[in-house]
């Protein structure tokens, strides 16, 4: 995943990431004894998403993208009770989505107006955020 977030970032497009979804998944041991037991579903969360992106931009160092770009964090997105916050990542870490389906946008460069003025509406911070989008998209 690394490496497609960071060709996108080269050419300044957003990256949308529909996190993982584990479901029907048995344990080893069940695996090995060959008995139909499955694990309870699990879903990754935003939060989730966003602390393994920063740890793997800290292993690897390439900057594809810190803690101050720019991403969308969604949950439940179309129900009466989604969830749709903006923010830069060390932000999201710690924002509260509630319960699944989570998915998270990181924002591309080629950032349009109108895109910025929708990012303003769903910010977490929206002073922060308006300092970011100045700082790095040179956008006012």
């Amino acid at each position: 995943f690394y490496d497609r977030i960071k060709e996108n970032a080269a050419i300044g497009l957003h990256t949308l990431c529909l996190l993982d979804i584990k479901v029907r998944e048995q344990s080893i041991e069940n695996m090995m004894r060959n008995r139909p037991i499955y694990e309870p579903p699990r879903y990754m969360s935003v939060n989730l998403a966003v602390e393994q992106l920063l740890e793997v931009e800290e292993n690897r160092k390439e900057k594809a993208y810190t803690e101050d770009t720019i991403a969308v964090g969604v949950s439940r997105l179309g129900s009466d009770d989604q969830v749709i916050k903006a923010g830069t990542l060390k932000q999201l870490l710690d924002v509260d989505f509630g319960q699944p389906l989570h998915s998270l946008v990181l924002v591309g460069s080629r950032l349009h107006l109108l895109e910025a003025e929708i990012l303003r509406e769903c910010a977490v911070d929206l002073d922060a955020l308006n300092l970011v989008l100045k700082r790095d998209y040179g956008i006012d």
